[in-house]
């Protein structure tokens, strides 16, 4: 996906509207998706303590590939190729409207945090941030079963997705 201030632009929203969507992964092999506003900066330690895992790092581009069904960058928000645990950014979760990856470099997913909590059962946490000034209840916040709703081979099924969701940014 172009940068952020440039698919903002391309599709005329503010930067704040693009959503990125990160497989973080810990040593144990323990993986979840985590979504934020595309200006925003996931803090680790903040996802570590709305998780569970132990000292995430992001997932290598093969890995993100291999669990999601789409290459980094171009990661959408729902429809991942293996059911993994959803992390949302409070940040995200206060918009009406946002545009996620679409699978492809060229294209975003315009949709609503409400339904990409409901597709995929996502946790809202505060994950981004100063790690100085952590905030998030963890008992609140922390995703059920995190290091057992990464199965392999458990398909989502039933996400459509439909053409008039998708915003083109370049022409073509």
């Amino acid at each position: 996906m172009p940068t952020v201030p440039t698919a903002a632009a391309a599709i005329g929203v503010r930067p704040e509207q693009i959503l990125k969507s990160l497989v973080f992964e810990d040593r144990r092999g323990v993986r979840v998706v985590a979504i934020a506003r595309g200006t925003g900066r996931i803090d680790r330690r903040r996802l570590a303590l709305a998780t569970g895992l132990d000292r995430p790092v992001p997932a290598d581009p093969a890995v993100v590939l291999d669990v999601t069904g789409y290459p980094a960058g171009g990661v959408p928000p729902i429809g991942h190729r293996f059911l993994l645990p959803v992390i949302m950014d409070v940040r995200v979760a206060e918009l009406d409207v946002a545009y996620g990856g679409a699978g492809t470099e060229d294209a975003l997913l315009r949709i609503s945090p409400s339904t990409i909590r409901v597709v995929t059962n996502a946790v809202v946490a505060d994950i981004v941030g100063d790690s100085t000034t952590v905030s998030v209840n963890v008992e609140e916040a922390r995703a059920p079963n995190v290091a057992s709703s990464s199965i392999p081979g458990q398909v989502v099924a039933n996400t459509s997705i439909l053409s008039s969701d998708l915003v083109r940014t370049r022409p073509g």
